[in-house]
């Protein structure tokens, strides 16, 4: 389905964006991770979003668990999500619904042409599903970091499909069934608006010699490549075109600046490049809303982290840059895919045995300074140290 180009702004509820860690890959030694039952947040999404929406946060990436909800070729069923799509629409906070976060359903080759096609009849049954739920306008982000699931799923063998040297392949495989499922969601509901959420990041050389600038630079411009094929840039074969390519998100975390085959390059040093930069050339690149799609940081360093990330915004939206969203994320602590350990990264823990979930309060503060600086009309109140929350209040 062909439309008129998409609309020049996101139109997001809030500035900031509340985002729900929803991974459910496998693990290379085969566990399947499923982040939102592990962090609480499917028992605890009503709540969730109440306290969210009392701080000025309206807006939430959350995840549909595909491996959930087919449970065979064309049997899908809704149970784990409308508790969550009803609890939003009470709280009036508008969700980005993630349609394949790293996960797949079992049996399911990702290689082959049946990945596509069981991909996009999900994504149309997930926004009839929507609509049935819902008359506002739908957000998915159709697939979330095809660059990076390429590379660790596709090159490193770090989770599935677990294979060694193919990750330009499952890069395009994962760009095809992206577009095969906006075309899908488009089909039921036309209004619908999408996010393509990519790692934006630096690559600096490890030399001065001319290749080695070269080999950097090649690496780095990879970045653009998926976000390329949706908009039918690359690769036009695969079906994208200008008009399947909306808000363009750009996940940014503190390790995302490196040298070529070698170690992070700390901030401050002359390698390290401003993130307003960044955000200015993917503007210029594609011309469309620009959404910080997920940034944060881990411990002590999370306040911080944001004041960099708002400060950097604020100068490229002074700049003329089209920035319409910061994406906190994860928005809750969560057990490391790896090991288990608590990884402390949001705004709010993982619940307690009474269900309480407390709150960081550095990063609560920065927060609630950022949120006068960039949404001074919205009336918001500060969490208190501890939020009680009901078990079960999504059902």
């Amino acid at each position: 389905m062909i439309i008129d180009a998409p609309p020049a702004s996101a139109g997001l509820q809030s500035f900031f964006v509340a985002g729900f860690e929803c991974s459910s890959h496998r693990r290379a030694d085969g566990v399947r991770l499923d982040l939102i039952a592990a962090t609480g947040h499917d028992e605890l999404a009503a709540r969730d979003f109440e306290r969210l929406a009392a701080l000025g946060v309206t807006t939430v990436r959350d995840g549909m668990r595909w491996h959930l909800i087919e449970k065979g070729p064309g049997f899908y069923d809704w149970s784990s999500v409308r508790p969550m799509l009803r609890a939003a629409k009470e709280a009036r906070v508008q969700v980005i619904w993630d349609l394949c976060h790293y996960g797949y359903p079992d049996k399911l080759d990702i290689w082959s042409p049946a990945f596509v096609e069981r991909f996009a009849r999900f994504a149309r049954e997930a926004a009839r599903f929507v609509r049935s739920e819902s008359d506002d306008v739908p957000y998915y982000c159709p697939i979330n970091e095809m660059s990076y699931w390429a590379w660790a799923g596709g090159d490193m063998r770090q989770f599935n499909p677990m294979t060694k040297g193919r990750g330009p392949e499952l890069k395009r495989q994962l760009a095809r069934a992206a577009i095969a499922a906006i075309e899908a969601v488009r089909s039921v509901d036309p209004r619908a608006r999408f996010l393509t959420a990519e790692p934006t990041i630096h690559v600096a050389p490890a030399k001065a010699s001319a290749s080695a600038k070269a080999a950097a630079e090649g690496y780095r411009l990879a970045q653009f490549e998926a976000t390329d094929m949706v908009a039918g840039r690359l690769h036009p074969e695969l079906g994208g075109s200008p008009d399947k390519l909306d808000i363009v998100g750009v996940n940014f975390y503190p390790q995302n600046q490196w040298v070529l085959d070698g170690g992070t390059i700390p901030m401050g040093h002359h390698d390290y490049r401003p993130f307003r930069e960044m955000l200015a050339e993917t503007a210029a690149r594609y011309g469309r809303p620009v959404l910080i799609s997920e940034t944060g940081a881990e411990g002590t360093g999370r306040a911080a982290w944001l004041h960099y990330v708002c400060d950097e915004v604020a100068a490229a939206r002074e700049a003329g840059v089209q920035v319409e969203g910061i994406t906190l994320y994860p928005i809750l602590d969560y057990p490391g895919w790896d090991n288990g350990r608590v990884c402390e990264v949001g705004l709010f823990t993982t619940p307690n045995s009474d269900g309480e979930r407390a709150v960081f309060k550095p990063l609560a503060e920065e927060l609630a300074r950022r949120l006068a600086q960039f949404e001074p009309g919205v009336r918001w109140a500060l969490p208190d140290r501890v939020v009680p929350i009901r078990r079960g209040a999504a059902s």
